[in-house]
């Protein structure tokens, strides 16, 4: 048949941050190829399916993936041979099965996502589709109409995202009222220029951190609100009405886990899990602040219990995200469900490593009533494969950074193009 798998080929690349990953490539009997490559996170969950790294200080400090490579060269490129292009639950399923691990520390999740992608890709362009169309059809072919999500986007990083005092890790601006996707975008972009004014203006550094957002030492974390906000109406917009706040605090870096305590250190602030609620609470009423990742440790689960149950959260419509609680991992997004831990999920293929898999835990989400957005890492390359599937299982939001950096810019161009297609 012509759409068999003839050839797969990994080759290690480097990401936004100049270290290592992967490339795939297939091609198949009729000669169509496809390609994908796989991203990295800096601020990594404890339960996310494990990144193969060859260890070798000589090469890279350590974070070469040529052990990677090699399992795609060596031993997926002849298991796969043969098979189906378009049978991707199928291959996907095959390669769970020939790591044979509960974390893919066998072949490395990098080296399974990366094939995993690669295929799908290469099954679009077989089939003659656009990628959001064919993956449609794997996740569920009944929905009928596509949508564009909204931007969270990314304009001030802290945390593991930066060398900065900023306990917080990302501070976001997301377009609120207008309707359409390159609209939004166009606001966004507004405010991201006003702010970089705003902070040269009062003497703060405009360096870009892993996302493209500013990363200036400040004197507190209401002050990056206060700026944000300030912005906001230098580009002629108007907060809580034109523009909604987000955060992803990125908690479990400044938990300490001796004295069970939630330590911000900007802030001189060392607070206990209701105490952590309590602050999150008066920011929620103080600014329109209504987009809340990573509140809490990703084990604290009664805390995050705590706060999405309160009655501000229903009150304020506040989307409580779980990344590093859930890791795109059905199982622990079950137990959130059963606790009702949060209402929203963040997703990120590399948290669990196929695509079937990420469409397992994207369906478990959706028919709860969950808020999906699909996530970028720290550690991109300009693969579009994120913005395609947003588009393809009708997410609501789409994170991909700030409105600077190639890698982060390829995205939201992906998602005008397709916007544009649409019409």
């Amino acid at each position: 048949m012509p759409d068999k798998i003839k050839k797969i080929t990994a080759l290690e690349i480097l990401d936004s941050r100049g270290e290592p990953t992967l490339q795939v490539e297939v091609e198949l009997s009729n000669g169509t190829i496809g390609q994908a490559s796989v991203p990295s996170g800096a601020s990594t969950g404890r339960f996310e399916a494990y990144e193969l790294r060859d260890d070798d200080a000589f090469r890279y400090g350590g974070k070469g993936v040529l052990k990677a490579v090699d399992n795609v060269n060596k031993i997926l490129n002849k298991e796969l041979n043969g098979l189906r292009v378009v049978e991707q639950k199928q291959i996907d399923d095959l390669m769970l099965s020939i790591d044979g691990t509960k974390n893919k520390s066998k072949l490395g999740a990098n080296a399974i996502l990366g094939v995993s992608l690669a295929v799908a890709h290469t099954a679009a362009k077989s089939t003659g589709q656009p990628l959001y169309k064919y993956l449609r059809q794997l996740y569920k072919p009944e929905l009928k109409t596509y949508n564009l999500p909204t931007p969270v986007v990314n304009v001030i990083n802290g945390g593991k995202h930066a060398s900065t005092n900023i306990d917080l890790q990302e501070f976001w601006i997301v377009p609120h009222k207008a309707t359409k996707f390159k609209d939004k975008l166009q606001q966004a972009s507004n405010i991201f220029h006003a702010l970089g004014e705003l902070l040269h203006s009062v003497g703060y550094d405009t360096d870009l951190g892993n996302e493209g957002g500013y990363a200036p030492n400040v004197k507190s974390h209401r002050e990056i609100f206060d700026m944000i906000m300030q912005a906001i109406n230098s580009a002629g917009l108007e907060p809580d009405k034109d523009i909604i706040l987000g955060i992803d605090a990125g908690a479990s870096v400044f938990y300490n886990a001796e004295t069970k305590t939630y330590d911000l250190n900007l802030d001189k602030l060392s607070m206990s899990s209701e105490e952590m609620v309590d602050y999150y609470l008066d920011l929620i009423t103080e600014y329109p602040l209504r987009l809340l990742e990573d509140p809490f440790e990703e084990e604290d689960w009664a805390t995050w219990t705590l706060l999405n149950k309160n009655s501000l959260i229903k009150d304020y419509k506040i989307k409580v995200i779980g990344d590093d609680l859930f890791v795109t991992n059905v199982k622990r997004l079950q137990k959130g469900l059963e606790l009702q831990a949060a209402n929203s999920i963040l997703i990120k293929p590399n948290q669990i490593g196929t695509l079937s898999e990420t469409f397992d835990a994207i369906r478990l989400a959706h028919d709860n009533d969950y808020h999906i957005i699909i996530s970028h890492r720290s550690g991109e390359t300009t693969d579009t494969t994120i913005a395609d599937l947003a588009v393809a299982v009708d997410a609501q939001f789409i994170k991909t950074g700030s409105t600077a950096r190639g890698e982060r810019i390829a995205k939201y161009n992906r998602l005008l193009k397709i916007e544009e297609d649409l019409k």
